[in-house]
């Protein structure tokens, strides 16, 4: 679920041509309601897992505008945002594209989104949090929250009932007496919990748990924070879990975390909803024993209350080049909306809005992800954040944290003077 933030430098040519058409966007030449045609990029997730609720939105939109034609194009991942860039700096621009949250705001930064009335558009004013975050910039939307994943902890029940611990903790002190005790059970070469370092989705929760932030805006502004005394305290936790139970490579990131855990060396990941179900798919469970021992719990939090949890997911948006751009925010709301989400919870994704969300917590099946997610934080959406996930700002402090080479304060305080350089350039 994780994506990956376009840095805005690969992108900035293509905006030359977009900025001569204007940043509003949805004028009246603009609009479109008369238009024959609807041109909708989606990602082949949609293609391949709920190609139904593609049908309903455009039979829904259809029946309103009898002989529209509406195109559809998939698209992978990892191609996606370069067949975009090219199409932008064109006249075929598409009416709807699928970003993925982080995705969207080096685009909105360069005005290659219109604008949206979030009014129009079903449950707006219960989005979660993280999704509206990922949609808004200056005070104003340039999208619609599509569908959310969020994260959870994973851990083995056998290895925790092997500790006399026979349920999933509640309170972080619970979690890390479990694991202390496993830690001692199983040896230094153990990881009680296999936290990459570099993993700074996980190290960011802390931080939030602990009341800091990555970058505070004030006055149309924006200054990192992550040296201040409540971000350092998350920070020096997240250090003493890696001191304690993370006995692997202290340089890795989490890209292949659910392959790690496969392996059978590690009781316990906070990761995305889905990688212990994929790490014990048979392709990846090394052991063979995985399957059925492995159980999700709603992380807690050292303050006490439940772990803020990083949002992915994806987002619907309208390009400012679109000369349908109200049929386009018809068709999202269309897909959307109410029964759209419904569709998309019974896929096993999380909706993009707190109303349907509360539903979901009563049903064991997906109560954990469900109450997980209704503490969440998003990434600083300010100009330049583009560049301080191209330079790796985080990762740079977090595995000078891990290793040693930094102390926390020295690190924050360098990782602070770098973000400090570009989080306000366009």
């Amino acid at each position: 679920m994780k994506r990956k933030l376009i840095s805005a430098i690969g992108i900035a040519g293509m905006m030359v041509s977009i900025a001569g058409c204007g940043g509003e966007g949805g004028g009246s030449d603009k609009g479109g309601a008369d238009a024959k045609e609807l041109t909708v990029w989606l990602t082949v997730d949609a293609q391949n897992n709920w190609p139904q609720l593609v049908k309903a939105a455009d039979a829904a939109v259809q029946k309103k505008h009898p002989g529209l034609k509406i195109n559809h194009e998939y698209y992978g991942w990892p191609d996606k945002n370069a067949k975009l860039d090219a199409v932008l700096a064109t006249d075929k621009a598409p009416d709807v594209v699928e970003m993925g949250n982080t995705e969207m705001l080096g685009y909105m930064v360069k005005g290659a989104f219109a604008p949206l009335d979030p009014a129009k558009f079903d449950n707006s004013d219960a989005w979660l949090d993280g999704l509206k975050a990922s949609v808004t910039y200056e005070d104003k939307t340039y999208g619609v929250p599509y569908y959310a994943g969020g994260r959870v902890a994973n851990w083995r029940k056998d290895i925790a009932a092997s500790v006399g611990v026979k349920t999933p903790p509640k309170t972080y002190k619970e979690l890390t007496a479990a694991l202390d005790k496993i830690q001692k059970k199983q040896g230094g070469k153990f990881n009680a919990w296999y936290q990459p370092t570099r993993d700074w989705y996980a190290a960011m929760s802390f931080v939030y748990d602990a009341g800091g932030a990555i970058a505070t805006e004030s006055g149309g502004q924006w200054k990192a924070g992550l040296s201040s005394p409540q971000s350092l305290k998350g920070l020096t936790e997240f250090k003493n879990v890696v001191d304690s139970y993370m006995h692997g490579d202290k340089t890795k990131d989490e890209s292949d975390r659910y392959i790690v855990y496969g392996q059978g060396k590690s009781a316990m990941i906070f990761a995305a909803a889905w990688e212990g179900a994929t790490a014990e798919d048979p392709k990846n469970d090394k052991t063979g024993k995985l399957k059925g021992k492995l159980e999700n719990f709603v992380m807690p939090g050292p303050s006490g209350k439940n772990m803020p949890v990083f949002l992915g997911g994806s987002d619907l948006a309208v390009p400012v080049k679109s000369d349908a751009q109200d049929l386009a925010a018809e068709w999202i709301n269309a897909y959307t909306g109410s029964s759209g989400q419904k569709g998309l919870m019974a896929k096993g994704n999380l909706p993009n809005n707190k109303t349907d969300l509360a539903t979901l917590k009563n049903d064991p099946a997906t109560a954990v992800p469900a109450t997980a997610a209704e503490s969440n934080w998003f990434v600083p959406m300010a100009p330049g954040w583009g560049q301080v996930e191209k330079a790796q700002i985080l990762q740079t402090m977090l595995q000078s944290i891990g290793t040693g080479k930094k102390s926390v304060e020295a690190a924050a305080n360098d990782a602070d003077a770098a973000i400090d350089k570009v989080i306000n350039t366009k």
